[in-house]
């Protein structure tokens, strides 16, 4: 027996080494790293997609069956199977369920699940296993906002807003038949934290809805070429400096079937965000801001009524002030709320009484707060997400009234996402680290105790990779610490000189570098060092994370500063053994499409090629919201947008250029590239240019494998 065992082994072992030997001869391309690739399944980290939780117990589900798990004792309860809830959905002659990717518990104390099918909303009691509600919007229903309180759900169509019940009532709640004014939908152009634009209140009496009319704004023109005579596709776009849109915010009671109008200041050149209800559902806050983005306030206005009650709290800057999150109300006490501000210098939380009385800042220091994910009722301590360990991370924490911060979560070198159950007292932890893909825990936040769900394998295991390094550089203001992220080939000569491209983005709100999973490498990036490139990023002042002096100090002459950052990247490249100084490519897409472009006009001869995908060239071109927090208005700031108008650097192309900019570009128009390319011919230099019709900001589906190929084909020309 013995010896059978170990023959068995000895076979067991050489069958390893055997199938290590072929994942080694594994090539990736393109088809397995980019994002529509036909097997780009096969290598994205696995994950158990719709963990929750209900009330205090935590959902599982499987391909099969969802379960509940009792975070105490990690004891699993099988809820129901994915055949029950098809046989109660055939019952009723409604469409298959395919996965519970997004089905939701929103009773602690009823065996409900919420159902988002195509064309319903269904209500499945799996303790009778019956359906108990079905909510049927109209064809082609937009923007659907489910309220679990009242099982009801708005939509919009067209310029509308709609309410849809239970009971097969479909209600109009507005009726705007001009053009340009609509409703229900998000509005400033989706800046100041704004993702939607309905706010159902907590016990779901009254509906908060934009009323957003942008009928003075300018239409752009933008086509559809599938018609047989190509057609006109207009889109409102309103330009720094020109008129943008207004809008107002409706207070519909579903009871009554009244709306009225918050009686604001004048909405012209005004943004209104962070809508937020007291927990009574009496009153409602909005942040305002003006359109210089220099003055906020946060107004509290009666529900009812839509009057104007007392603005609770005022901040200006000389730069900008950016409100980007709602209020959250302490579950403990209704009269005090939690403000999150950047006012000294990082993103921090500030507790409030709702007459406007500071009564103290709770987080403070180099670092910010991401997120507010909860609230610990017995503990009244605030659950929160920061970059306290790094600004490379963001962790959980928990976070007492006295401003005490102790982090619970168990990636202390990662980048964590966690969801917390009602009571607070429990948290489900998914992150990853630079090694390890994805994994999920149960944690008990005040013991820190963990139960392991769900850990996925190394997609990449026994292929041989490239290798990753990251460190850090000095900015070009010799004092503050860059991260960069640096990629060699996995057959790294270092006596050999490669190839190296950098891959750049440098705009706010964006960072390229994390301790997650491979530290944020892109699959291109992948791909690209197996075809023997060095692979550099950095992130530059202006990027997220680092705090407001950070961010703030390229005000007013966006990517100048940031091209003085990179070219410290270049240098640091240029002082590697293994780098061949002259063969340097750069690439990027929208912020960063205008920093490849930026990089090659203010630097010729540094590189011998760049790939911009759709750059922002003149800034005049872009939208009001974003362009004008930064650049103020071309009126304003009439230098700073010569000194940032790539068109007046034409002249200075001296290496190769490819410019790929979508066809039905609604975010950087194509204004931008066309007026380049007019400029380079004027000034007799020669970019390449490239489009992708049909295509919006960025390339996507199928056909971001041939974007990817054509990027690389590129490079293979000009660098290889």
């Amino acid at each position: 027996m013995k010896k059978v065992i170990m023959a068995l082994c000895a076979s067991l072992a050489l069958t390893s080494s055997v199938l290590a030997q072929q994942n080694q001869s594994v090539t990736l391309g393109l088809e397995e790293l980019i994002p529509g690739g036909d097997t780009h399944w096969k290598y994205v980290p696995k994950n158990v997609y719709g963990v929750q939780w209900w009330g205090n117990k935590c959902i599982f589900p499987t391909d099969d069956d969802v379960s509940a798990i009792n975070p105490e004792t990690g004891k699993k309860n099988k809820l129901f199977t994915l055949e029950e809830i098809n046989k109660a959905l055939s019952d009723k002659n409604l469409e298959k369920l395919h996965h519970f990717y997004y089905i939701t518990f929103p009773f602690a104390e009823k065996k409900i699940v919420i159902i988002p099918l195509a064309k319903q909303y269904v209500a499945y009691d799996f303790g009778t296993k019956t359906i108990t509600q079905i909510i049927t919007p109209k064809e082609n229903a937009e923007n659907i906002d489910f309220c679990a309180a009242n099982y009801s759900l708005v939509y919009t169509k067209g310029n509308n807003l709609y309410l849809a019940t239970s009971d097969g009532k479909d209600t109009a709640i507005t009726n705007e038949t001009k053009e340009g004014i609509v409703c229900g939908k998000s509005v400033h152009r989706d800046e100041f934290g704004i993702t939607k634009g309905t706010f159902w209140s907590p016990k779901g009496n009254l509906l908060a809805f934009y009323r957003m009319d942008e009928s003075m704004v300018t239409q752009y023109p933008l086509v559809d070429i599938d018609a047989r005579i190509a057609t006109a596709e207009p889109i409102r776009y309103p330009m720094a400096g020109m008129t943008s849109h207004k809008v107002a915010i409706g207070i519909y009671n579903p009871q009554t079937g009244k709306t009225v109008y918050l009686k604001t200041v004048d909405p012209t050149d005004r943004y209104f965000t962070n809508v937020s209800w007291s927990p009574d559902e009496k009153k409602i806050y909005v942040i305002e801001l003006n359109r210089d983005q220099n003055h906020s306030q946060l107004i509290r206005y009666d529900a009812v009524t839509g009057e104007k009650e007392k603005v609770l709290y005022e901040e200006t800057n000389s730069k900008y002030v950016e409100p980007l999150h709602p209020l959250a109300f302490l579950p403990w006490n209704e009269n005090q709320f939690i403000y999150q501000s950047q006012k000294d210098g990082f993103n921090h939380l500030y507790l409030f009484d709702t007459e406007g009385k500071l009564i103290r800042q709770l987080t403070k220091g180099k670092w910010l707060v991401q997120s507010i994910d909860g609230f610990n009722r017995k503990k009244k301590s605030i659950l929160i997400t920061t970059t306290g360990l790094s600004p490379l991370q963001s962790n959980a924490a928990e976070v007492d009234l006295k401003g005490h911060v102790t982090y619970y979560g168990k990636a202390q070198n990662g980048v964590e996402h966690v969801k917390t159950s009602e009571s607070g007292e429990y948290a489900i932890d998914t992150y990853s680290t630079p090694n390890i893909p994805n994994k999920i825990d149960l944690i008990k936040v005040s013991s820190h105790k963990d139960l392991n769900l769900f850990t996925a394998p190394n997609p990449y295991e026994g292929i041989e990779m490239p290798t990753i390094e990251t460190g850090t550089i000095k900015a070009a203001d010799g004092v503050t610490d860059l991260h960069y992220r640096l990629i060699k080939p996995a057959n790294f000569d270092p006596n050999k000189k490669y190839p190296t491209i950098i891959y750049v983005y440098g705009g706010p709100h964006a960072q390229m570098i994390h301790n997650s999973w491979q530290y944020d490498v892109r699959g291109w990036d992948l791909y690209m060092a197996e075809k023997g490139y060095i692979m550099f990023t950095l992130d530059n002042r202006g990027s997220e994370n680092r705090g407001f002096d950070f961010e703030s100090c390229t005000f007013r002459h966006l990517g100048v500063e940031e091209c003085k950052d990179q070219m410290k990247g270049v240098d640091f490249l240029k002082s590697l053994p293994f780098v061949d100084a002259n063969r340097l490519g750069i690439h990027g897409w929208s912020f960063g499409g205008h920093m490849t472009v930026a990089m090659l006009l203010r630097h010729p001869g540094v590189f011998k090629a760049g790939v911009a995908g759709g750059p922002v060239i003149d800034w005049k071109y872009y939208e009001v919201m974003y362009g004008e927090r930064y650049m103020d208005t071309p009126q304003t700031n009439p230098e700073g947008y010569k000194e940032c108008d790539l068109k007046n650097l034409a002249g200075n192309l001296k290496d190769h250029l490819l410019i790929i900019h979508d066809y039905n570009d609604k975010t950087c128009v194509p204004q931008h590239t066309f007026s380049f390319l007019k400029a380079c011919i004027e000034a007799r230099t020669y970019p390449d240019f490239f489009t992708y019709p049909g295509h919006d900001h960025n390339v996507m589906g199928r056909d971001r494998v041939h974007l990817h190929e054509k990027i690389t084909r590129y490079f293979e020309d000009y660098l290889k």
